[in-house]
C-alpha cells in the first residue's frame, strides 16, 4: 500500500490530501479563498499567494493528524507544478520540496490537468484504458486521449477563453456575482420564459462557436462578446449562454469519441459540476453506450485528492506529468507555422508555462 501526501495550490484554493493506493482518500482538506476574492470580482494572484502561505503548513499538520499518520508513514509527496498562477504554484512546490528534503521522501510533479482526469479514478480505480477525457474548468477546455498511464494524446482545446472563464465573465456582464459558474447556473434555472420562447423559434439566440469547424478545438471569447450585445432578462440570457456552451462541449466530445472509437469517457474540472453539462453528457453516454465517469462534486473543483491519485497512477505508468503540456505547446506551434494562430507570442507564453520545471533550483 502506498500513501501519498498531495498538495494543490494552482489557483486560489489551498488543498492538502492523503491518498492511499491512488483511490482511497484518507483525508482531503481545502482552505477556500472564495469569499476574499469575491470582493474583487475575481482572483487576485498576489492575494492568493499570500493566503496560500498562511494556510499550507497548518493544513499539512491537520491532514496528518486527521489521518492519524506520521511523516514516516508517507511514501511520497505529490504536488501540482502547473499550469496555474506562478506565485500560487511556487508556494505548494516549495512546501513539497522542503518536506521531501526533511522527510527523505520522493516528490512527484503532477500536471493540474492530469489531476482533473485522475479525479475519475478516485471512485473508479479499475477504470479501463484507453479513455477520452473532457477537462473543463476556469482555465481549460481540453480533450485528451489517455492510452495508458503515462501516455496521453492532446486532441483539442480552447483557442482563447476556457468555458469556466467565459462563465465568470458572463456572470460579471450580467452582474450575477462571483464565482460565475454557480451564479450563471442558478440564474439560468429561472428562465422558464426563454425555454418556452426558444421552442417556438423565438427568444434569445446566441452562436455555437466552431461547431462547423472540422477540428476538436473550442472558442468561447466570441460567445462572451455576443452576450455583451444581446438584450433581455438576465435569466434568459444566462440560460441561452449555458445552453450554447453545453452544446459546443458535448458536440466536440461526441466527435472525439467517434473519431477515436472511445468507449470510456471521463468528464472533469470545475465546470463538470454544472448540472446542465452533467445531464447532457449522461444522456449522450446512454445513447452511445459509453462508460461515463463524472467525479463527485467535491473532486470536480480544485482539490489535492485528485493530485494524489494522479501521482500514484503516473508513477505506476512511468509517465511524465508534463507530457500533456508538451503536446499542447507543440500543437500550438504547428498551428502557428501554418498561419492558423494569429498571436503566437501570447499563446505560446501561456502554454510554455505548462513545461516550466519549478522543481529545479
Amino acid at each position: 500500500m502506498t500513501k501519498i501526501l498531495a498538495i494543490e495550490t494552482s489557483c486560489d484554493d489551498t488543498s492538502v490530501a492523503i491518498v492511499e493506493n491512488g483511490h482511497k482518500v484518507l483525508v482531503n482538506l481545502v482552505a477556500s479563498q472564495e469569499k476574499l476574492h469575491a470582493t474583487f470580482g475575481g482572483v487576485v494572484p498576489e492575494v492568493a499567494s499570500r493566503e496560500h502561505l498562511k494556510a499550507i503548513y497548518p493544513l499539512i499538520e491537520l491532514a496528518l493528524k486527521r489521518a492519524k499518520l506520521t511523516p514516516k508513514q508517507i511514501d511520497a509527496i505529490a504536488v501540482t507544478v502547473g499550469p496555474g498562477l506562478l506565485g500560487s504554484l511556487l508556494v505548494g512546490v516549495n512546501a513539497a520540496k522542503t518536506l521531501g528534503y526533511l522527510w527523505g521522501k520522493r516528490v512527484l510533479p503532477v500536471n493540474h490537468l492530469m489531476g482533473h482526469i485522475y479525479a475519475g479514478f478516485i471512485d473508479h480505480p479499475k477504470l479501463e484504458l484507453p479513455l477520452l477525457a473532457l477537462v473543463v474548468s476556469g482555465g481549460h477546455s481540453e480533450l485528451v486521449l489517455v492510452g495508458r498511464h503515462g501516455e496521453y494524446k492532446y486532441l483539442g482545446g480552447t483557442r482563447d477563453d476556457a468555458a469556466g472563464e467565459a462563465f465568470d465573465k458572463v456572470a460579471r456582464l450580467l452582474q450575477l456575482g462571483y464565482p460565475g459558474g454557480p451564479a450563471v447556473a442558478a440564474e439560468a434555472a429561472k428562465a422558464k420564459l426563454q425555454i418556452t420562447n426558444y421552442k417556438k423559434g423565438k427568444g434569445i439566440k446566441l452562436p455555437r462557436p466552431m461547431l462547423d469547424e472540422g477540428d476538436l478545438d473550442f472558442s468561447f471569447s466570441g460567445l462572451k462578446t455576443a452576450v455583451s450585445r444581446v438584450k433581455g432578462r438576465p435569466a434568459d440570457i444566462a440560460h441561452e449562454f449555458q445552453d450554447a456552451v453545453v452544446d459546443v462541449l458535448t458536440d466536440k466530445l461526441a466527435r472525439a469519441a467517434s473519431r477515436h472509437q472511445a468507449k470510456t469517457i471521463v468528464l472533469g474540472g470545475g465546470v463538470a459540476a454544472n448540472q446542465a453539462l452533467r445531464g447532457r453528457v449522461s444522456e449522450l453516454a446512454k445513447a452511445r453506450g459509453w462508460q461515463l465517469v463524472i467525479p463527485d462534486f467535491k473532486y470536480c473543483t480544485d482539490n489535492a485528492a485528485m493530485i494524489g491519485s494522479a501521482g500514484h497512477f503516473l508513477t505506476m505508468g512511468g509517465g511524465r506529468a508534463d507530457r500533456l503540456a508538451e503536446q499542447s505547446e507543440a500543437r500550438l506551434r504547428r498551428r502557428a507555422s501554418r498561419g492558423k494562430l494569429g498571436v503566437l507570442s501570447r499563446r505560446s507564453k501561456k502554454y510554455k508555462w505548462y513545461n516550466t520545471n519549478v522543481m529545479t533550483s
